[in-house]
């Protein structure tokens, strides 16, 4: 079995989200006065390689603990648009499926080039990476529904495209380049504003912002954002997916690691996910 790890490294020094505060890791007792060493970990839980949780985006989702071994760990693919989209382009379902075969129920991983501007790489740029990266919009999000994606991700900042968040509000003078590179407001850009019907409520919701959230998340479909590590080295190619976060109850979001495996039977695999554990298989 080889296993391919598509996680950033996580520390100090690893960058929050636009507006998200950094993280904290400090040393609470060390060997020399308490003859163990113990440190204390504050950060947001969307520092690093991390998945959303369906609670992030959507009223009454999942926590990270009611997430099951089948959504977390499925067989997927992992496809590269990273010719076909640069700064601030949309995502569509045809970059995806150009290049690769998508089937009902996976798990899709969308390399766009951009984790190579993340924390401690050779090209960083956490400005470009954060507030320029490609995104998904209104189309990719129903397309992924149609398509019973269980989960996908991204080695940018979010799934969203960075000006349809709340980027654009704390970060004005980046909204007025994108516009000036467009050509054109950032509503029109995006095609106005989206509908949907609340999940729970019935409500009629119209709005111009996170569709990759708000609309994708409440049909199930989260994301797992900064994805990075050895990404490179499976490009477009068919394999199982696993995101492994923590089991928080209450939890919106969590850092996690996530891998791909191959050369395993993959049907013992999904098979013998049931309730929280893994059947054993031959390699």
């Amino acid at each position: 079995m080889k296993i391919v790890d598509m996680t950033h490294k996580w520390g100090l020094h690893t960058p929050g989200w636009v507006g998200y505060p950094g993280s904290k890791i400090y040393y609470t007792q060390n060997l020399q006065t308490n003859q163990i060493v113990s440190q204390r970990i504050e950060t947001s839980l969307h520092s690093g390689t991390h998945l959303d949780g369906p609670m992030h985006g959507t009223d009454g989702g999942l926590d990270m603990a009611s997430l099951p071994l089948t959504k977390l760990i499925h067989e997927g693919v992992v496809v590269d648009v990273s010719d076909v989209v640069s700064d601030w382009d949309i995502i569509k379902p045809e970059h995806i499926t150009s290049k690769v075969e998508v089937k009902k129920g996976d798990i899709l991983i969308i390399h766009t080039g951009f984790h190579r501007y993340y924390q401690g790489q050779p090209n960083q740029d956490l400005v470009r990476y954060f507030t320029m990266h490609p995104g998904g919009g209104v189309e990719l999000a129903r397309w992924m529904a149609e398509m019973e994606i269980r989960w996908w991700g991204i080695d940018a900042g979010s799934g969203d495209h960075p000006m349809n968040t709340t980027i654009r509000d704390m970060r004005p003078d980046m909204l007025a380049r994108f516009e000036k590179h467009v050509g054109m407001k950032a509503l029109e850009f995006f095609g106005g504003e989206y509908n949907y019907t609340h999940h729970l409520s019935g409500r009629h919701v119209s709005s111009d912002i996170f569709p990759m959230h708000h609309l994708a998340f409440q049909d199930g479909c989260i994301h797992a954002e900064n994805v990075g590590g050895d990404l490179d080295e499976v490009l477009n190619l068919r394999c199982v997916i696993g995101a492994f976060p923590w089991k928080i109850e209450g939890g919106e979001a969590c850092p996690c690691r996530i891998m791909a495996f191959f050369d395993i039977g993959t049907n013992d695999v999904i098979e013998g996910l049931g309730s929280g554990t893994l059947a054993s298989h031959s390699a």
